[in-house]
């Protein structure tokens, strides 16, 4: 018979999560932080209920969540038990996988050079304004040498973000 992701045969109990103290504790200091995702948040409150006992249609009926969902993040925890801590902690199990995708275009090094620039005054560009948007930075990125093209729309993104994020 094929095991579901969560670790559970159809019909059967769904495999147990053991939590040490500190694992739970740290659980549930990125339920009650304010700064915690709502996603990250819902994934640890499925992890702690799965601790605790609860099934996938229980998890998913107090959580009002699927029962997918319910299974899926119990065979993520799962997966990740033989990972030390040390190695990836509570808070990065939570996340998401990689997206498929062509990779970013924009290396480190380019995105500490985009950063610098918009950290300057657009008026040392010779720009006429007095903040960046994304089509002023799009241009300036380009006629930098920096990308051979970037949207506006893509330049406003990394302004919005903070490129700091992804370096």
């Amino acid at each position: 018979m094929l095991m579901k992701e969560g670790g559970s045969m159809p019909g059967r109990k769904p495999a147990k999560i053991e939590l040490s103290e500190k694992v739970r504790q740290e659980l549930e200091r990125l339920v009650a932080r304010r700064t915690t995702g709502q996603q990250k948040a819902q994934r640890a409150r499925i992890i702690l209920k799965a601790a605790g006992g609860k099934n996938h249609a229980e998890i998913a009926k107090e959580l009002k969540v699927s029962v997918d969902m319910a299974a899926l993040w119990r065979g993520r925890w799962l997966a990740l038990e033989e990972i030390g801590l040390d190695d990836l902690s509570v808070e990065e199990r939570l996340e998401d996988l990689p997206r498929p995708g062509a990779p970013s275009r924009l290396s480190a090094d380019h995105l500490c050079q985009i950063e610098q620039m918009a950290c300057e005054a657009p008026e040392k560009a010779g720009r006429p304004i007095s903040q960046w948007t994304g089509r002023e930075i799009a241009d300036e990125m380009m006629k930098r040498g920096l990308v051979a093209y970037i949207s506006a729309r893509h330049a406003a993104r990394l302004l919005k973000k903070g490129v700091s994020n992804h370096t």
